[in-house]
C-alpha cells in the first residue's frame, strides 16, 4: 500500500489492504527434529524422478558464495537496537489468539503493518535485508522476477517494502522473516514449521497484462498453455473448469487425497504429456532456493506423488477475456494450491503442506 507521502496508483482491482489467513495443517513445529530428517528427504525426492532442488538449483549457479538466508536474518536480528525490535520484531504466535491465524502466516498485499524497511532500517540493515531477499531467490534471475524488474509493482522501490522478524532467531527457538510488499509475500522461517512449504503460504503477482512479454510471470502460464495444447479434445473438456477458483484464503485451502478436485488428472496424461506438466512445476518453482524447491517436492512425494495432481482451466464469464482464453490456471493437488490468476493481471496464491 502507498503511504500518506507517496501517492503513487495501486492496482484497481486489488483490493486495498488485504491480509489473508489460509488453513494450514502443518507437523509439529520441531526445527530440531526437521533437520535430523534432511537426508531421509533428499533421498524421499530422488524418488519422484521427475525434478528435485538439483534439476533447479544446480543450473543456475550464484555469482558468489553467500551465507544461507537463515545466518543473515541471525545476523540482522543481532544488530537490532531496543527501538527498533520494538517495532518490527514480533513474537512467533503474534495473531494467534481465539483461533486466528499467526499473523506471520498471513499474505499481504502491501508492507506489513505499513512499515517501510527505510522507516525503521539502516542503510548497513537495509543491505542485509537485501541479502536475505536474495539468498531465498535460486539467483538473480529468480530475484529479478521476484522484484518485478526491480520495480516492485505499486510499492516502488526495495526500501518502501516491509521486512520483520517473528520469534527469535538466535537460538533454538522457532522464527520467522516476513518480507511483504504490492503484490508480494515470502518469507524464511529456517524450517520453524515443519510440513509447511516456504514457512507458509506465498503470495505475488504482477501488474503488467497477464498474457504480455513484459508480465515476469508469463513464462508460467505458457508452460500450462502448452499442456492444454498437448491434450485432445476429450482431454482438453476434462480440464476445463466451471465457474473461478477465486481469490484469497478462500482459494488456497488445503485438503487431503479423497477431495474432488477440478481439471484433468495428471495421473492419466501420457508420458510426453505429464513432461510438460514437470515443466509447470519447474517454472513457477524457479524463483526460489533449492532448500525451499527439495522441501517442496518432499510434500508432493509425502502427499502422494504428482500422479494425485490436478491441472484446470477457468475462464471467468464475470469478466473480460481481452481476447485471451483463461482467466486463470491451477495446479492442485493433495495438500498442494498454486492458484494463478492471469487477468487483467497476474494474481498467484501458493499454498503447500503435508496433510493427513
Amino acid at each position: 500500500m502507498c503511504t500518506v507521502e507517496d501517492p503513487r496508483p495501486i492496482c484497481l482491482d486489488c483490493v486495498e489492504p488485504f491480509e489473508i489467513v489460509p488453513e494450514l495443517t502443518p507437523l509439529t513445529a520441531d526445527r530440531r527434529g526437521f533437520l535430523k530428517t534432511a537426508a531421509g528427504v533428499t533421498a524421499g525426492i530422488g524418488a519422484l524422478g521427475i525434478l528435485n532442488g538439483n534439476a533447479i538449483g544446480e543450473e543456475k549457479k550464484k555469482a558468489k558464495a553467500e551465507k544461507p538466508a537463515e545466518a543473515l536474518i541471525k545476523e540482522l536480528f543481532s544488530t537490532l537496537s531496543d527501538d527498533q525490535k520494538s517495532k518490527i520484531t514480533l513474537p512467533w504466535d503474534h495473531g494467534a489468539k481465539k483461533g486466528r491465524t499467526a499473523t506471520r502466516l498471513g499474505m499481504y498485499n502491501r508492507p506489513y503493518g505499513n512499515q517501510r524497511i527505510d522507516q525503521h532500517y539502516t542503510k548497513p540493515q537495509q543491505e542485509l535485508v537485501n541479502r536475505i531477499l536474495h539468498a531465498i531467490c535460486s539467483d538473480d534471475d529468480g530475484f529479478r522476477r521476484i522484484s518485478r524488474d526491480g520495480e516492485w509493482d505499486s510499492t516502488g522501490a526495495f526500501e518502501r517494502c516491509g521486512s520483520h522478524i517473528f520469534g527469535d532467531p538466535s537460538g533454538d527457538e522457532p522464527f520467522a522473516w516476513l518480507f511483504t510488499g504490492h503484490h508480494l509475500t515470502v518469507r524464511c522461517d529456517g524450517n520453524s514449521l515443519p510440513g509447511a512449504a516456504f514457512g507458509g503460504p506465498v503470495y505475488y503477482g504482477h501488474l503488467e497484462h497477464g498474457y504480455s512479454k513484459h508480465n515476469v510471470f508469463n513464462y508460467q502460464t505458457k508452460s500450462a498453455m502448452a499442456v492444454f495444447e498437448s491434450l485432445n479434445p476429450a482431454q482438453q473438456k476434462q480440464a476445463i473448469a466451471d465457474g473461478t477458483p477465486g481469490e484469497k484464503a478462500k482459494s488456497i485451502r488445503l485438503h487431503g487425497k479423497d477431495q474432488k478436485r477440478p481439471g484433468i488428472d495428471v495421473g492419466d496424461l501420457s508420458a510426453d504429456q505429464r513432461k510438460l506438466v514437470d515443466k509447470v512445476m519447474r517454472d513457477v518453482l524457479s524463483p526460489y532456493r533449492k532448500e525451499d524447491v527439495d522441501e517442496v517436492m518432499e510434500i508432493v512425494k509425502a502427499n502422494g506423488g504428482m500422479d494425485e495432481m490436478h491441472l484446470a482451466f477457468y475462464a471467468d464469464k464475470d469478466r473480460p477475456q481481452e481476447g485471451e482464453p483463461w482467466h486463470f490456471w491451477r495446479l492442485d493437488g493433495p495438500g498442494f494450491v498454486w492458484n494463478f490468476r492471469v487477468l487483467p493481471h497476474v494474481h498467484c496464491y501458493v499454498n503447500i503442506a503435508k496433510v493427513g
